[in-house]
């Protein structure tokens, strides 16, 4: 049987890979691996989307848990939203896929 951190990411695999698949969600992991932890006005200038889109994408990131955020205040008294990238590794092969599909629930219409 797989250890919990294993079996939580099989059954978070397609909100993972949904998260993955866009170009942009892409570009925020590179920016925040790269830059490390960064607050969202920074990161939207860092990969030249908007606030609003890159909080859209930031939610879709987070609820896959590939991301984490923390408000702070700035020196200023500002209240600043800080995201971090979140240290994860997928192994996607047949075998993962095979027992990630033992932990899909999928809903009869």
């Amino acid at each position: 049987m797989p250890p919990a951190a294993e079996v939580s990411l099989m059954q978070n695999l397609l909100p993972v890979l949904e998260a993955l698949a866009n170009p942009h969600r892409l570009r925020i992991i590179a920016a925040l691996e790269k830059d490390g932890r960064n607050y969202v006005s920074q990161l939207a200038r860092d990969v030249g989307i908007s606030r609003p889109l890159l909080h859209l994408h930031l939610a879709k990131l987070e609820a896959a848990g590939l991301v984490t955020s923390q408000h702070e205040l700035s020196s200023d008294g500002k209240a600043l939203n800080y995201f971090e990238v979140v240290n994860f590794s997928l192994t996607l092969d047949p075998a993962s896929i095979a027992e990630a599909a033992r932990h899909i629930n999928i809903e009869k219409e």
